[in-house]
């Protein structure tokens, strides 16, 4: 049975994705934690002027070997301009941070954008950020579940794709780097996979967390010392969590370095899983924050053009062994119906 999808959303996330239909994305709508990096770097405060800046050197120089950017129209709508011609741009469209009054961290949106104001600024398609813990109250989740819903309810309207963006967190079992968090990653990761695939939530493409901590991972580079599981059984919950999926999806980076990142996305394909690409941020930049807080935007450009290209180089090697092309998921081009 073929799927059907809208003339515009298919356009949109083929100009997120490369000829092969993989979607090998930069990730750069960073705000208040990179003005906090570049702040720590620096020994000083950070100005929405740096920000913008940083965006600009990332923007002109990693697009060149991505397929998409993803950016924040507060201030990373200079670098939009910037891109390498041909190189499919979304558009945050959530406040940075969330709630801290409590541990809901719930979400907000930008009150001066709209779905159709991201569309007119450049928006080959909109992303949203969301915390979630599936072991929280109904009263909790509903909330979040209708924001979800009201979302792509305006990109329905406006026929874009929506890409969901989801991290899982549990403060009961501790921060996202502890043993006890990553035990019950798997099934956070699971379960969000499941909720956020229903039709209702009108979501495009999955943004989604490896459903494990590879330093935790007995047998890999990155193992620290601290079994959570074998390689076996990562690569299990890798295709436990696929296997409920019912939108393409695709791995975020989560802050982790380039080699982690790399050999991360090197066991998913190792347990044959159907991942259409990334979207790739600190793990390929994050390193030039320091160059950019002592020595400027040049210095900035210069080392993006040699250590963040080798980075999204090596990055897009992975992908082209790895990776399948999101319309794959529904079983070919063929199957999908444009309407």
């Amino acid at each position: 049975m073929a799927v059907k999808l809208g003339k515009g959303k298919v356009e949109g996330i083929n100009a997120c994705a490369n000829k092969a239909g993989v979607i090998a994305a930069a990730a750069m709508d960073q705000r208040g934690s990179l003005e906090k990096s570049i702040a720590k770097a620096r020994g000083g405060p950070a100005t929405p002027e740096d920000l913008v800046s940083f965006k600009n050197a990332v923007s002109s120089v990693l697009t060149k070997h991505a397929s998409a950017i993803l950016l924040d129209p507060e201030f990373g709508l200079p670098a939009v301009k910037v891109r390498a011609k041909g190189t499919g741009v979304l558009l945050a469209y959530e406040k940075t941070g969330y709630d801290t009054k409590d541990d809901s961290r719930m979400p907000d949106l930008l009150p001066e954008w709209s779905v159709r104001r991201l569309v007119d600024a450049g928006a080959s398609a909109i992303k949203i950020l969301l915390y979630y813990n599936p072991t929280h109250p109904a009263k909790v989740n509903d909330i979040k579940h209708a924001f979800i819903e009201r979302v792509g309810g305006e990109c329905e309207a406006a026929d874009v794709p929506f890409f969901l963006e989801i991290i899982a967190y549990d403060d009961a079992a501790g921060d996202a780097k502890s043993l006890e968090f990553a035990k019950v990653k798997p099934h956070h990761v699971k379960s969000y996979m499941e909720e956020f695939s229903r039709k209702r939530y009108g979501v495009d493409i999955l943004k989604v967390e490896v459903p494990v901590n590879l330093s935790f991972v007995e047998g890999t580079k990155a193992f620290a010392g601290q079994k959570a599981y074998t390689r076996q059984e990562a690569m299990r919950h890798f295709k436990d969590a696929a296997s409920v999926a019912k939108k393409p999806f695709i791995y975020l980076s989560a802050g982790v370095t380039d080699d982690i990142f790399r050999e991360t996305l090197e066991l998913a394909a190792e347990a044959d899983t159907p991942f259409s690409g990334v979207l790739c941020g600190r793990a390929t930049w994050q390193d030039g924050i320091p160059v950019y807080a002592s020595k400027g935007y040049d210095a900035l450009v210069a080392w993006l053009e040699d250590r963040g290209v080798k980075n999204i180089e090596a990055l897009n090697k992975v992908l082209a062994k790895g990776a399948k092309p999101w319309w794959d998921f529904y079983g070919g081009k063929k199957k999908i119906e444009t309407i």
